[in-house]
């Protein structure tokens, strides 16, 4: 089992109009409400290759009722925390050919950080691995997931974090390191606090102290593909030009790809353009956090590795 963690999930509702009007009554019909969230996009692509996944976190009200009901539909198993407060909603006008967004904080976690901590340990017990994805709701401390790692070291289980920021900065800094990181170009360059223009500064970023420790570096590149270090060693990759219909999830596909390609013990260039492969899928798909899975060996096949 692969459990994945969302600490801070969300009702995604998306709304397309043909053009959004200030200050006056815009009406819709074409709506969307999914249970989002970095970490159950996660959960969503994994159970769609396969997968048995459980996914946790906080969660609360209606709202959050509304997440676990989707969670059973979707046959993942639910050990989420109740949480005082509602799970918050997170809504895109799509418009104009953009995208306007508007993000709620959601709840405040006060006592059920030790409720969660307790729940987590048993978890991590069943799970091959985890995966820990996004920011942390308010109330959690800075170094939140370092706690999570700690735990998930004591089981000699590997954790795949993808976060940025300050949350990041922290896990990289702990004593257990998380197994791989999914930083995307920005991210990195934030992170380290340097411009990453070109690709020789990405790889030799690549190998800075702050990473020490961290088996898998999956560097995601968008159309470009990503760069990844795995020990040592570098690997560029390349991906096929293919009409992206919505980007948004992808690079929690790519998560998705290496928790699912870890668990079948893939070898190193096999993993890479398997993981690759996901987000290049979910680019594909109008809904975020879908692949269509009978496409994999087909789009795998065309995803370049080469050692640099």
């Amino acid at each position: 089992m692969i459990l994945t963690v969302t600490l801070n999930p969300s009702v995604d509702i998306s709304y397309k109009l043909d053009a959004f009007q200030l200050d006056t009554v815009n009406r819709v019909q074409d709506v969307t409400k999914t249970a989002g969230g970095k970490g159950i996009n996660v959960s969503r692509v994994l159970k769609q290759l396969g997968e048995e996944v459980a996914a946790t976190g906080f969660i609360g009200g209606n709202l959050g009722d509304f997440i676990r009901q989707e969670l059973k539909e979707m046959s993942v198993l639910d050990h989420f925390v109740s949480c005082d407060g509602e799970t918050r909603n997170c809504i895109a006008v799509i418009h104009d050919g953009k995208q306007t967004e508007i993000l709620e904080g959601g709840p405040t976690i006060t006592n059920e950080q030790q409720s969660f901590l307790q729940k987590f340990k048993k978890s991590v017990e069943e799970a091959a691995l985890i995966t820990l994805s996004g920011s942390y709701p308010k109330g959690l401390p800075a170094n939140f997931y370092n706690e999570l790692i700690d735990i998930a070291a004591l089981a000699n289980k590997p954790v795949l974090l993808d976060t940025s920021g300050d949350a990041l900065k922290h896990a990289l800094e702990n004593e257990q390191k998380p197994f791989l990181i999914k930083p995307n170009e920005e991210e990195l360059a934030a992170l380290l606090n340097r411009e990453l223009q070109t690709e020789e500064a990405l790889i030799e970023a690549l190998h800075h102290p702050l990473f020490k420790g961290i088996e898998w570096i999956v560097v995601t590149l968008g159309a470009n593909g990503a760069l990844v270090k795995h020990d040592e060693q570098v690997y560029r990759v390349a991906i096929p030009k293919v009409k992206a219909i919505n980007p948004v999830g992808s690079g929690d596909s790519v998560i998705a790809g290496f928790a699912s390609g870890l668990s079948k013990e893939m070898e190193t260039t096999a993993l890479i353009r398997y993981g690759v492969t996901m987000g290049l899928l979910n680019a594909m798909e109008a809904k975020t956090g879908t692949i269509d899975a009978t496409k994999v060996d087909e789009y795998m096949n065309q995803v370049d590795v080469r050692i640099i």
